[in-house]
């Protein structure tokens, strides 16, 4: 909902951090403030608007002395509010200010509390500390100048050419000067040994029902983004359902190079299904390639799988605003969680698939949830996640392997999350949606999108300056022309080392093929497991 900005220590210039700030003006277009504290430190904020409109501006004071920049949604916050806060006077109506109060209530001791998505810096004094939500839906980066001053940003862009050193900050921790970073969200099912619980079919409906409910907690209207694959159709279903309880209309978005983009031809069949507001948009491939300069500054990564599903969800996002709607509901995570993507039922063992689950949900924060956040956010819209809820995690990450591998049950992935919402008496989705094969984002928007970008990008690279790519990029060195396109690109606005070490690559485990297309897996009902050859160097 935001970009938040924070400076520990004197002597920074105020109206150049008022500049910084501004590299983030597409994360926050509504309103943008500062405060300087007495003892010299800043706290900046642009923001979007979409809890308490009229008073909920920040930076926010707690009772006393302690202020606080926030990013993200506290789902719990009137509960928060009726129970361990029920002895503070708040100054607004909005979800963030039950932070600063909880910082003064039980110092240090209180970011397990919160049950949200989030980023946050709060300063006291010359006390601070900082802190990031469970897997990191909201991003957060932090670095020190050469003056020793601690910055912390919702992007890279506002600190990457201040600091000597920056990095990401980790999920399910926070920070303080005293303590350093602290990791505070231990889940069971980080322990591979603990996924070992019996699935329950109606623990899970609910657990997902109760997700996608705490995420229509908002002040403005809410949409959803409905791929036409199983996860977006899901939480599109729920979200219609409780909508419509509450005589509520929902908006669907989805996008495709056409209308008979795998993906757009099952959105509409669960649009008209669930009687939403259907709204499609197209992009061209000439379109997405004249993008992906100001694309890669948005998402500050060079990563392949990144790149290529970014494009059409930003191209989404500019036509969901334009619609005056600030919110959506997406499907990010699912596959993580129930080992939906095609290269998971080539895992060796019952236990090397579910490491890879708990591993692949861990590092979310490094592609898919970095793509959803600031491909959304480049245009001022805030995705939501019920799929990554704390609470929904600790029911489906405990599921036993067995129950969730996908050659139990004849190589269909996601197999017990589609029986769990397979309800013939209230049906959820159409038949030929629910049971769908995955298609990985990038490809269900039309297969031509991913052909051509490759062999764009081969155009685009000489033979010879493969050769030096190791020279040019000795850090998590493009291998591919797409790679190498994508990289010169980023480096262009970000040369810095610690910027390319922000950059994680995702890569399929268990296939000869390594790109990271889902069609470069050979069970794919179209598959193309060449699709990586084009610009790869031997």
């Amino acid at each position: 909902m935001c970009g938040i900005l924070a400076i520990i220590g004197k002597g920074k210039d105020e109206q150049l951090v008022k500049q910084l700030s501004k590299r983030m003006s597409h994360r926050g277009p509504d309103e943008s403030d500062m405060h300087v504290t007495e003892n010299g430190h800043i706290l900046s904020h642009e923001r979007l608007s979409i809890i308490d409109l009229h008073s909920g501006r920040q930076p926010i004071q707690g009772c006393s002395t302690a202020w606080m920049v926030h990013n993200g949604e506290i789902y719990n916050h009137q509960e928060l509010r009726d129970t361990v806060l029920k002895d503070h006077v708040f100054r607004s109506k909005s979800d963030s200010e039950v932070i600063v109060h909880l910082y003064e209530k039980f110092g240090y001791d209180f970011v397990h509390m919160l049950d949200g998505d989030f980023a946050f810096v709060v300063v006291d004094g010359d006390d601070y500390i900082a802190g990031r939500d469970p897997l990191g839906v909201k991003p957060l980066y932090y670095g020190m100048d050469d003056r020793g001053r601690m910055y912390f940003a919702s992007e890279m862009k506002p600190i990457a050419d201040q600091c000597k050193t920056f990095s990401t900050f980790p999920p399910g921790h926070y920070y303080t000067a005293e303590t350093g970073f602290v990791k505070y969200y231990t889940p069971e099912y980080e322990d591979y040994k603990k996924c070992d619980a019996e699935v329950d079919y109606a623990l899970l409906r609910e657990a997902l029902t109760e997700a996608t409910r705490k995420r229509l907690m908002s002040d403005v209207p809410i949409g959803v983004l409905l791929s036409g694959g199983l996860d977006s159709s899901l939480t599109s279903s729920i979200a219609a359902r409780l909508l419509q309880d509450k005589g509520k209309e929902l908006h669907s978005f989805s996008i495709g190079l056409d209308q008979e983009a795998p993906d757009a031809i099952a959105a509409r069949k669960v649009a008209a299904f669930l009687g939403t507001k259907h709204h499609e948009v197209h992009f061209t491939i000439d379109q997405g390639i004249e993008v992906l300069d100001k694309l890669i500054w948005h998402l500050e990564t060079y990563d392949v799988t990144s790149v290529r599903a970014s494009t059409p969800m930003y191209f989404l996002s500019k036509a969901i605003t334009d619609l005056g709607i600030k919110v959506v509901l997406s499907g990010e995570g699912a596959d993580e969680v129930f080992g939906g993507y095609l290269y998971f039922r080539n895992a060796p063992t019952t236990e090397d698939f579910t490491k890879e689950t708990i591993e692949r949900v861990q590092k979310l924060f490094t592609a898919d949830l970095l793509r959803a956040d600031k491909s959304t956010m480049a245009h001022g819209l805030e995705a939501r996640v019920p799929f990554l809820d704390k609470d929904f995690l600790d029911v489906a990450m405990k599921i036993k392997g067995e129950e969730k591998l996908p050659k139990t049950y004849g190589g269909r992935e996601k197999y017990i999350l589609r029986k769990a919402f397979d309800t013939p008496e209230q049906p959820y989705l159409p038949q030929e949606v629910l049971w769908r094969q995955k298609e990985q984002f990038s490809d269900g928007v039309g297969y031509r999108w991913i052909d051509t970008l490759i062999e764009y990008c081969a155009s685009q690279v000489t033979d010879e300056q493969m050769e030096q790519a190791a020279t040019l990029y000795p850090y998590n060195t493009p291998v591919t022309k797409e790679a190498y396109y994508y990289r010169t690109i980023f480096h262009k606005y970000y040369p810095q080392t610690s910027a390319a070490q922000t950059v994680r690559k995702w890569i399929p485990k268990w296939q000869e093929n390594q790109d990271p297309s889902g069609r470069a897996n050979a069970a794919h009902v179209q598959a193309d497991v060449e699709i990586a050859k084009s610009g790869v160097v031997a």
